[in-house]
């Protein structure tokens, strides 16, 4: 199995996620560095200001553990750099207009900076121009957005990781057969990234295996299990299935369990959450790719308080992904990153 790829943010915030899921690994010498120097910024801006930085940021929900995750990284970085932060997002990851409308009214609460997951990458663009003809520092996470105005992007390499995932589901499969994929939506960078990604490695590296459909299921587990059962009824020969995120994985899951299909079609998931991880351990999911989502959270929050001391930012963060499957779940590297 090929197992992992983890950028540079990714190895430098393998400590502070351990920390967080309440491992005990001390950060490397360079993150250490990095925070300590955000921190004297910080504290130097709320002396001068009088209070502590206020830090906006808007998520893709809070319907998957992975956000709620990003939240304790975000919070984390927070409390180490001295800086409050509001967390919020739409009530699903089809909620494009409440999600601008949730932006709408964090500008209007003139945040020192703002974090933002899009949604959709180009919705947010009006609003975007407003932060920076307003001089509010913009933080892109997880999702990129379709305007110059976030300083960087705190995401994982969501193509890559996707061809990852292919590169495993070749393999599993033998290389033959007909596949499919549940993605969660076709307008936001991580949708789009990772649906090309996977597609891409199939069509170059497998011309024994054939994608009969691709279908967007907003990331909702239920509407997910109905895509899913109807692809696989509509696909008797079907080999295997990849859920492009959590929900999308976990719809794919139910519907194999519901068709009684465990074991026939091979399953690849993305993130993790504690319902992907049992059905790694009992056979029914194959693998899945997991990002780093406490690192997400916290790379966010440690570069807005680096925007505001005036540090120039890389234009990306990589913040890395994991291949895991039974053989590996239990590997320390592994648990540091995973998410119930």
């Amino acid at each position: 199995m090929r197992y992992k790829r983890a950028g540079l943010a990714g190895l430098l915030t393998t400590a502070l996620l351990s920390a967080a899921c309440g491992g005990d690994a001390p950060a490397t010498d360079t993150a250490t560095d990095a925070t300590d120097a955000a921190a004297a910024g910080a504290t130097d801006a709320a002396a001068a200001d009088g209070d502590a930085p206020q830090i906006a940021l808007v998520s893709k929900g809070f319907q998957h553990q992975f956000w709620q995750a990003v939240r304790d990284g975000a919070e984390q970085a927070a409390d180490e750099l001295g800086a409050e932060i509001t967390f919020e997002g739409p009530d699903s990851e089809s909620e494009v207009a409440q999600q601008i409308d949730m932006l709408r009214t964090a500008m209007d609460r003139n945040p020192d900076a703002i974090g933002f997951a899009a949604l959709d990458s180009q919705a947010a663009a009006p609003l975007m121009d407003e932060a920076a003809s307003r001089d509010i520092p913009v933080i892109a996470f997880d999702s990129g957005v379709d305007s110059d105005v976030p300083l960087t992007t705190a995401a994982t390499d969501n193509r890559a990781a996707a061809a990852l995932a292919a590169e495993n589901m070749v393999e599993l499969t033998g290389g033959e057969g007909q596949i499919a994929l549940i993605v969660h939506d076709q307008t936001s960078v991580t949708g789009v990234d990772r649906r090309d990604g996977f597609v891409e490695h199939i069509e170059e590296n497998a011309p024994d295996m054939e994608i009969v459909d691709i279908q967007y299921g907003g990331g909702d587990h239920l509407e997910s299990t109905n895509l899913a059962t109807a692809i696989m009824q509509g696909n008797p020969d079907l080999v295997g299935i990849f859920g492009a995120n959590e929900g999308s994985a976990i719809g794919v899951v139910n519907a194999v369990k519901e068709q009684g299909r465990e074991g026939d079609i091979v399953v690849i998931g993305f993130d993790s959450g504690q319902a992907q991880i049992d059905a790694i351990r009992d056979g029914t999911m194959a693998g899945a790719i997991t990002q780093n989502p406490v690192g997400i959270g916290y790379e966010t929050v440690r570069s807005a308080v680096a925007a505001l001391n005036g540090e120039e930012l890389p234009e990306t963060i990589d913040t890395g992904f994991f291949w895991y499957d039974a053989e590996n779940i239990d590997d320390e590297e592994i648990q540091a990153v995973l998410y119930e």
